[in-house]
């Protein structure tokens, strides 16, 4: 059965399996990055080393943010200079994005080194805690051009149609760095710069297998020296496609920044240290509901293009049922064993008991977030960035930095807490409403969901 074939009769069921277990597989191990680092440096080192992570990850996040713009627009010119047989279009298009991957991050490495102490002071960082933070965050913008290389270029793997390549790649590294960390923070007792080597030279190692990928005989396209010299139109097209993945985590940076300082104000450093866990828990179980909602793109996209809506609402509905089941349980995860969650990652009673009464307010509204994601990524493959971005950002700017100007101011920390659910409730309202009047647009509507 071919492609086209598959993706317009296949049952719907089986065809979002089989997109949305490799998906799941490498968002698992993406995430598993930051969750590892966060598990050894708070049992290894403690409370304030947490916190220093957590206040540093605004920078992760904006570097991100790049490998983002490059990586994911470059990939869907890709993916469509394919489609079109423009393979010689689509080779220039990775060597013109590497340069970018490369250039763009060592800038901003080169920025995030000569700023280091006023941009991490700036976010919240205090003086006990700002020394974890520098000696984390050094080691990460000298190993930060790896990140981009590694997580950028993966995902032109995925676009030449090897998804278990890249795959491949993701659970290199993370399995690399689970081995490190433990051997550099208790065995050679190099602390929080310990923790940060080790992604550095994960990182490094997955840099090094994909360079190898497109230099070697596996790839379709290759990375050749003649195609590294830049062109505006494949530059224009890269962004174009790109900016919205970036604008969405670019907020998130700036949004966590302004989390940080709001915990900082209420609470201090122990509560920072909290939402670095808190947010290490969460990212577990949305990268669970992220792959559902990538498995589910392609089979959005190529129904909606071929007008058949029925298999549009029959994917979108199963997709949101999934996501809110995996979300649900993630819900019950979280409130009946939040103490048992927080030890995972600390010894420390008083951080156990802030992150427990946390992690239980600033996820209640988990089961309604698997809608909201989900929707908005079928507007993203239904051709509707501009309505995808939007509510992506209703959710991070829009509803949460109000709401976390407002509710503290009367219920001081557990306003901050609060914060986040009533900013989910809010953006999953506004979600509904955009979905039932589009469904109406398509005249699709009747039996609702």
């Amino acid at each position: 059965m071919n492609r086209s074939h598959e993706l317009g009769e296949e049952k719907i069921g089986k065809l979002l399996l089989k997109f949305s277990i490799p998906a799941i597989i490498g968002m698992l191990v993406n995430g598993l990055y930051n969750i590892v680092d966060r598990i050894f440096v708070g049992r290894g080192v403690g409370s304030l080393a947490l916190s220093g992570i957590a206040i540093s990850f605004p920078i992760t996040l904006a570097i991100m943010a790049f490998g983002m713009l490059i990586g994911i627009g470059a990939s869907s010119v890709i993916s469509i200079r394919l489609g079109q047989q423009r393979r010689e279009e689509a080779e220039q298009i990775v060597g013109n994005a590497f340069v970018l991957l490369v250039g763009i991050t060592l800038f901003i490495s080169l920025l995030g080194y000569l700023f280091m102490e006023p941009l991490l002071v700036s976010f919240g960082a205090s003086s006990d805690v700002l020394p974890y933070a520098k000696d984390y965050i050094r080691i990460i913008l000298i190993g930060a051009v790896f990140q981009s290389i590694g997580f950028g270029m993966n995902n032109f793997i995925r676009a030449e149609g090897n998804p278990k390549a890249a795959m491949y790649t993701m659970i290199l590294g993370a399995l690399l760095n689970t081995i490190l960390n433990p051997i550099f923070i208790f065995g050679l007792h190099l602390g929080v710069a310990g923790s940060a080597l080790a992604t550095v030279i994960s990182q490094f190692v997955t840099s090094v297998w994909v360079l190898y990928y497109f230099l070697g005989d596996k790839a379709m396209l290759k990375l050749r020296l003649k195609n590294l010299k830049l062109k505006w139109i494949f530059i224009r097209d890269i962004l174009a496609i790109g900016i919205s993945p970036f604008s969405m985590q670019l907020v998130g940076s700036l949004v966590t920044v302004f989390l940080n300082k709001s915990l900082a104000n209420y609470g201090g450093d122990i509560p920072i240290a909290a939402m670095g866990v808190i947010t290490s828990v969460a990212m577990l179980i949305l990268m669970i509901m992220f792959g559902i909602g990538q498995g589910a793109q392609p089979i959005l996209g190529y129904n909606y293009g071929a007008r058949n809506y029925e298999r549009v609402k029959q994917t979108l509905k199963l997709s949101v049922v999934a996501a809110t089941g995996v979300m649900t349980l993630g819900f019950l995860m979280v409130e009946l064993f939040p103490v048992a969650l927080m030890s995972l990652f600390s010894k420390d009673p008083e951080l156990i008991r802030v992150g427990a009464n946390g992690m239980r307010l600033y996820l209640l509204m988990l089961p309604i977030i698997g809608f909201q994601v989900t929707v908005v990524g079928y507007f993203q493959a239904t051709g509707k960035p501009r309505k995808s971005l939007f509510l992506s950002l209703s959710r991070q700017l829009i509803f949460l930095v109000p709401a976390l100007w407002i509710l503290p101011k009367f219920l001081g920390l557990t306003g901050v807490w609060l914060a986040a659910p009533v900013s989910d409730l809010a953006s999953a309202a506004l979600t509904a409403v955009w979905l039932y009047k589009d469904f109406e647009q398509l005249g699709q509507s009747q039996g609702g969901f």
